[in-house]
């Protein structure tokens, strides 16, 4: 069997997402895998964070004879277990990370007493005070009963 490491296209039609896979050479580009060994995004706007990838499976898959695809080589040589970039991919990550990341809300301090609260406060008590007015004499009458 002809093994190889290739990108497997998911996604949506203009929003491509790859996973790298390994593979039976005969299988199609879609088709059954015997294992997914990391992602790659071309979408995102930081070039080091669009690939990520499980370097000692792959490192495996290469040992056991695995063949890689031209594009799948170049991101091993990068992003690998051995890459060339993977420093700036680990610092890409963290900043992607940490823009996914939810802002935390804002806590809400006690408000203070501002003269303005004070005085409403004590304008409320002195119309609570206030008696209320008395009936008149037409409110006071009893209703007549009308038979």
């Amino acid at each position: 069997m002809a093994v190889r490491i290739r990108m497997k296209r998911m996604g949506r039609r203009h929003r491509p997402f790859y996973r790298i896979c390994v593979m039976d050479g005969r299988n199609p580009r879609d088709g059954r895998v015997l294992e997914e060994l990391g992602t790659y995004d071309p979408m995102l706007s930081d070039v080091d964070a669009r690939a990520v990838l499980n370097g000692e499976r792959i490192g495996y898959w290469l040992s056991v004879g695995a063949q890689p695809s031209d594009k799948v080589g170049v991101l091993i040589k990068k992003y690998g277990a051995e890459g060339t970039r993977l420093q700036e991919q680990e610092t890409a990550l963290a900043r992607l990370a940490e823009s996914r990341r939810r802002p935390e809300p804002p806590q809400e301090e006690p408000k203070a007493e501002t003269p303005e609260a004070e005085t409403e406060a004590v304008a409320a008590e002195i119309v609570a005070e206030k008696p209320a007015p008395e009936p008149t004499p037409e409110e006071t009458a009893p209703e007549e009963k009308t038979e």
